[in-house]
């Protein structure tokens, strides 16, 4: 499985960025997709997560009502939605999939991680 992200950038508080995270190869092994990110010199946080059969979709206390996540299954694509970013939510954000999911957010579940890419929100 290969994962590509992309989005990210710079932005003001309160604005919006989206990233897409496309991923390929043996799809169908993909339990469940998620999204991280991480501070530096701190360990990865969990975003967002979406169980591939049902799209239920778990969210870390921190973005609950500010990010959403969705997918396309035609364009093999899901997405991160984040509204109203604050200057907290600036990190290196990752995207992941996991071929056996057990819940949650923690990250030991995804073995294949795509490049992270860098969110800067400005006060």
């Amino acid at each position: 499985v290969r994962v590509v992200v992309s989005g990210g950038g710079s932005v003001q508080a309160g604005e919006s960025l989206k990233l897409s995270c496309a991923y390929s190869g043996d799809i169908v092994s993909i339990d469940a997709m998620g999204w991280y990110r991480q501070y530096p010199g701190k360990e990865r946080e969990g975003v967002a997560a979406m169980i591939s059969r049902d799209d239920r979709t778990y969210y870390g206390d921190a973005v609950k009502g500010r990010f959403t996540m969705s997918r396309d299954n035609a364009k093999n694509t899901v997405y991160l939605q984040m509204n109203d970013l604050k200057p907290e939510d600036t990190a290196v954000y990752y995207c992941a999939a996991a071929t056996t999911y057990g819940g949650g957010l923690s990250p030991r579940f995804y073995n294949y991680w795509g490049q992270g890419t860098q969110v800067t929100v400005s006060s």
